[in-house]
């Protein structure tokens, strides 16, 4: 906080206002936002710095709010052990100095993540794999997540194939977004990559990220979730685009 001028504390604030927003319309896309446009505006390291506690917060919020939580860790937590692992060790890129890279990382993350959700059929995947495929999907999560600071691929894709229903699902979600959270603050701490005026920020930004939620909520009552959604993703996707090609030139 005490490092930003007047005008980007501002941008911070109206970030977490809309990726609040995004999340209440949604059910997700909270850090995805922050991410996206805070590593548009600063290195990708402080922008997962001060994702930390607002992205805690809404997740455990979304996550309590479900019916099967016991069942969900049952079943999922050799996925969410290997978030962690693959997390901590992915967070060695973001916390390295290489910001062009990172920021390279970001960019082709959203990319990747929105193109799918428009454009891929939804998978199904046979109760036989899940075994096995948890595990290797977690693995993969953590690295980009650890890597970029964004939980959603292929995290999201894979739980949306379980066939869980809808109430399930948005606590699954919740789930691997929390521990992803916990994971990335666990990474960053460990590199000694999260300042006490950062965390101070992150702290002050739960009350844009909830006064948005709260917004968003309302706002699906009255549009189209699915038309909103569509909007999203395409701005996901240009975001991703500049940032990938800002990276690189």
């Amino acid at each position: 906080m005490f490092d930003y001028s007047l005008s980007l504390f501002a941008a911070i604030v109206a970030t977490f206002f809309v990726a609040g927003v995004v999340k209440g319309v949604t059910g997700m896309g909270l850090p995805t936002v922050a991410m996206g446009v805070l590593g548009s505006l600063l290195s990708p390291l402080a922008a997962a710095a001060l994702l930390l506690v607002p992205s805690f917060v809404t997740n455990v919020w979304q996550l309590l709010a479900g019916p099967r939580f016991a069942m969900l860790v049952r079943r999922l937590w050799p996925m969410m052990l290997t978030i962690v692992l693959g997390t901590v060790f992915g967070s060695m890129l973001l916390t390295g100095g290489q910001t062009e890279l990172t920021t390279i990382g970001l960019g082709v993350a959203l990319i990747i993540y929105a193109a799918y959700t428009l454009l891929a059929k939804p998978l199904h995947v046979s109760a036989k794999w899940e075994p096995w495929l948890s595990p290797v999907v977690g693995l993969v999560t953590g690295l980009v997540t650890g890597a970029t600071g964004v939980f959603v691929i292929p995290a999201v894709p894979y739980i949306q194939s379980l066939d869980l229903e809808r109430d399930y699902l948005v606590q699954a979600l919740g789930l691997s977004f929390t521990i992803s959270t916990i994971a990335l603050g666990i990474g960053l701490f460990w590199h000694d990559a999260a300042p006490v005026g950062n965390l101070l920020t992150s702290t002050l930004a739960i009350v844009p990220a909830l006064l948005g939620m709260a917004a968003g909520q309302v706002i699906r009552e009255r549009i189209s979730a699915q038309l909103f959604r569509r909007l999203f993703l395409i701005f996901l996707l240009l975001l991703g685009l500049e940032m990938a090609l800002h990276g690189l030139l």
